[in-house]
């Protein structure tokens, strides 16, 4: 198989059959559905667990901003990490001691403790690999799913398109980007990795009429906006031209050829909302951006581009990975780019 995510029909066909079954459990697993959500009482255990495996900086940060935004799509509050660090034999010291340091800087930043996890230097790794598992909870009753969405609803996006990608980019291939768009262009792509959480909009949303909420991760936001309609049973229509893209990663974007909205996108929050307007405005008045970006609907799955519609279907792959194959194979700054797995 490729580098990436498994896809969506081998997952159906090998991995989703053999998942048990408790009745505690209350949100499974299923395609699209990234925490699972647990019933204690009076309040749910949300859960998640997220590799960081396309970026060679900064993953310390990336790591709990990932798994938290999958807490923070559900609305609930993130408590606590369990961070697995695995080095290859001959791993620097300073480089743990580096993770450890941006992972324990946004684990504070957020309110939240890494409680605990496992450390370890493994023979045969390449690279050091990333694991983190979050845990959050929320009261019975206020908490969201991808799978809410309903026909009628908005379909809204906080910030915009491929931010995570753009920081990636940004910041393990600057030496290749500087030459091409300057140094400020790329040096601005490298200050997205600031942008990362969605934690403030996913608590506000889900006050404020979202019915379904989903992080936009590996596939961007095409694949997540498939994602929520295909876990909902419901057809959906994006828009395009609608869909915020920063100049940055439109600038990086064109350099390798690639489309922003199928670049990995944590940092923005794909949201259902059947009161759109209210949850916009709640969101703005905290400062954070917001656009109408499509509705979901009875009919078919539907991209409208330039006043046509066209199927919508999530990328085959995120095109960050399809950057890093195509970078590798033609030769360009070996040993410059390296993914953690």
């Amino acid at each position: 198989m490729k580098a990436g995510k498994v896809p969506i029909d081998l997952l159906q066909r090998i991995v989703y059959p053999h998942l048990g079954c408790r009745p505690d459990v209350l949100v499974h697993a299923k395609v699209g559905e990234d925490c699972a959500i647990l019933d204690y009482g009076d309040y749910v255990c949300v859960a998640t667990t997220d590799p960081i495996t396309a970026a060679a900086r900064h993953v310390g940060r990336l790591a709990v901003h990932v798994a938290c935004n999958d807490l923070a799509a559900t609305g609930a509050e993130p408590v606590a990490l369990l961070l697995t660090v695995l080095q290859p034999v001959g791993a620097a010291l300073e480089e743990l001691e580096a993770l450890m340091g941006e992972a324990g800087e946004a684990a504070t930043g957020l309110g939240i403790e890494i409680a605990g996890g496992h450390t370890e230097v493994t023979p045969g790794l390449p690279h050091t690999l990333v694991v983190m598992t979050a845990l959050g909870r929320a009261r019975k009753g206020e908490y969201v799913s991808t799978s809410g969405a309903r026909p009628g609803d908005a379909l809204l996006l906080t910030k915009a398109a491929g931010i995570e990608g753009t920081a990636i980019l940004a910041s393990d291939m600057e030496s290749f980007l500087a030459p091409r768009l300057g140094a400020e262009v790329v040096a601005r792509g490298k200050d997205f990795v600031r942008m990362l959480s969605v934690v403030p909009e996913g608590r506000l949303a889900v006050r404020a009429g979202a019915t379904a909420m989903h992080d936009a991760v590996e596939g961007g936001i095409v694949s997540a906006a498939w994602e929520m309609a295909e876990a909902s049973g419901v057809g959906v229509e994006l828009w395009v031209e609608e869909i915020p893209v920063l100049p940055e990663t439109r600038a990086i974007c064109e350099v390798f050829g690639a489309d922003p909205l199928g670049l990995i996108s944590s940092g923005a929050l794909l949201i259902a909302s059947g009161r759109p307007q209210e949850t916009r405005a709640a969101l703005e008045e905290a400062g954070i951006a917001a656009a109408t970006i499509g509705h979901f609907a009875d009919g078919p799955r539907v991209l409208r581009r330039g006043g046509r519609l066209e199927p919508l279907q999530p990328f085959p792959r995120d095109e960050l990975w399809r950057i890093l194959d195509e970078f590798s194979s033609e030769g360009e700054g070996a040993g410059t780019f390296h993914p953690c797995a």
